[in-house]
């Protein structure tokens, strides 16, 4: 008989507390693990706001890279990534970080322009998801 999936709460003393009744990442083990991560932002774990568009995007990606480690796994595990950004105009500051941080990997990826986030002086987000078959 197959083994139920199992899934648990994940939030990582090196990210930032989630700021609602919500996890920062959920692990779902069973036939291999997955790991869906909340939208990651550019605050560090002290709760401050980093200033601008690529000190943003390096703390939302450094956030991000945080949950993974606390899971296991690394930006190779990645499937997906969702980017929302609240000025199209960023585009260009926002890519370079991210492929700093992605390196050789590959995920499926969107990128979505907003109006605005859940707070005014938030930039950037980025969420994912990631696999790893042990």
């Amino acid at each position: 008989m197959m083994k139920e999936p199992m899934s648990e709460s994940l939030n990582p003393s090196t990210v930032p507390a989630p700021a609602g009744p919500y996890s920062q990442a959920i692990v779902v083990t069973g036939p291999g693990k997955w790991l869906h991560i909340s939208g990651q932002i550019g605050v560090g774990a002290d709760g401050a706001t980093a200033e601008g568009i690529v000190q943003q995007t390096t703390l939302a990606w450094q956030n991000l890279v945080a949950v993974l480690a606390a899971a296991g796994m690394t930006v190779d595990h990645l499937v997906k990534v969702t980017t929302f950004l609240v000025d199209a105009s960023h585009l260009s500051a926002v890519g370079p970080v991210r492929t700093r941080f992605l390196g050789s990997a590959r995920p499926a990826s969107t990128l979505v322009i907003v109006k605005e986030l859940a707070k005014k002086e938030w930039l950037v987000e980025v969420e994912a998801v990631a696999f790893s078959a042990s």
